[in-house]
């Protein structure tokens, strides 16, 4: 009598098993492999068209604050800053053409505190904009500058004032040396730019009570705002944001839409697709080698 041997179970099943499960994850995997190859790869070159926002807070008297921006379409925050003290300016914000509303809490409010101030702005095709908050706390109030970063001839800067201060309601703006920058600038308002020659310089703020200085640089091909602030001995003192570099410093980075999200062009990465290839690769081949192991074991 033949007798027929039986292969033990764990060793055929084992194959089967891993070779189901390799199975199912390649199935798992393969779409989503193609769709990572597939995937349009960000680039800021193709981004949407836009323009930029930047947030200032001037108001001595208002503690540090939390600032949101929200899309009027759709209602998406796009861009949040977190504990924005006095004097302080954002850097650039990238956004997608709009309406946005800007939006200030106190940095320690609850979540759901109402905001002390709201802002509405319009982002443009290729205008950047500065949004304020200026004034007393008791008399909190915003206002949006339209931003000029036009680069200077060589050897020049071009820098406008900004009048922040509290504690004159107008400030002349003068060198050391005598040379006027800015004459009767009133509380929430900007000047022009004006054309500089580049360098230090030691500023004298002069309003009808009050007065200070103020040491800043301006370096060539610079463009720069001069915030008039109050000092904490209730003086006037200025500080000197660089608003670009050069007409190349232009702000850059990717476009915030209304959706919060970044845009994207619709190139395909080369190291997507090589990655989906090798994942897929691999699972084949881990594939095939466990079939041929479950053949041999049932043979």
């Amino acid at each position: 009598m033949t007798r027929m041997t039986e292969t033990p179970r764990s060793s055929t099943r084992a194959p089967r098993r891993a070779l189901r499960g390799l199975a199912l994850t390649a199935a798992a995997v393969m779409p989503l492999a193609l769709g990572v190859a597939l995937a349009p790869a960000a680039s800021a070159a193709s981004a949407a068209p836009g323009g930029w926002a930047r947030v200032a807070h001037l108001s001595p008297d208002t503690k540090s604050v939390d600032v949101q921006m929200t899309a009027l379409s759709g209602g998406a925050v796009v861009y949040e800053l977190d504990d924005v003290a006095y004097g302080a300016v954002s850097d650039y914000i990238p956004l997608a053409e709009g309406t946005y509303v800007v939006s200030m809490v106190p940095s320690d409010a609850a979540d759901d505190a109402e905001p002390v101030v709201q802002q509405s702005i319009d982002v443009a095709e290729g205008e950047p904009v500065t949004v304020a908050a200026y004034g007393r706390n008791a008399e909190l109030r915003t206002t949006v500058f339209e931003d000029d970063l036009s680069a200077p001839d060589e050897g020049q800067a071009r820098v406008r004032v900004v009048q922040a201060s509290t504690v004159e309601p107008t400030v002349d703006v003068d060198t050391a040396e005598g040379r006027a920058i800015a004459r009767d600038v009133p509380t929430g308002t900007a000047t022009d730019y004006a054309a500089v020659p580049a360098g230090s310089w030691d500023l004298e703020l002069t309003g009808a009570d009050e007065s200070g200085s103020s040491a800043v640089d301006l370096p060539a091909g610079s463009v720069s705002t001069l915030f008039v602030l109050d000092d904490a001995a209730g003086a006037l003192t200025a500080r000197a944001v660089t608003d670009s570099a050069t007409l190349a410093d232009m702000p850059v980075g990717g476009i915030h839409t209304g959706g919060g999200s970044t845009a994207a062009s619709s190139e395909v990465a080369p190291g997507a697709v090589v990655g989906a290839a090798a994942l897929l690769g691999g699972l084949l081949v881990a594939v095939a080698a466990l079939r041929r192991r479950a053949s041999k074991g049932t043979a």
